[in-house]
């Protein structure tokens, strides 16, 4: 019983460190993931639709996340964010989403530190 109760409780506090964890990178990113979220809104239209120019506010958002994220981890944190929001949108496009980079001119791939 003293061994049922044990377990428990280290499983509960097992369960609370991954949520504080897993909370800290989108505290400390040079951009919170709600801001990343907003800049890029004014792609949604784009990425469901079947392609073609990039609208200029998309591209707009796009360069302001580039931008904004300087460091090597600020960059993964913005991509993670990116992801888990792409993945859970329906609809969405993933060979115009690949493009955006090129068609709106972000250099994404460049090496930062």
């Amino acid at each position: 019983m003293a061994t049922q109760k044990m377990l428990m409780k280290l499983t509960l506090l097992g369960m609370i460190i991954s949520m504080v964890l897993g909370l800290v990178p989108l505290a400390y990113g040079a951009i919170p993931c709600g801001q990343i979220q907003l800049k890029i809104a004014p792609c949604l239209g784009y990425v469901r639709g079947p392609g073609g120019p990039a609208p200029g506010p998309c591209c707009n958002g796009v360069r302001a996340v580039n931008n904004e994220a300087r460091t090597t981890p600020d960059r993964q944190d913005a991509c993670k964010c990116l992801k888990n929001t792409v993945l859970s949108i329906p609809g969405i496009n993933l060979a115009t989403i690949a493009g955006i980079p090129a068609k709106c001119h972000a250099d994404t791939a460049r090496g930062k530190t």
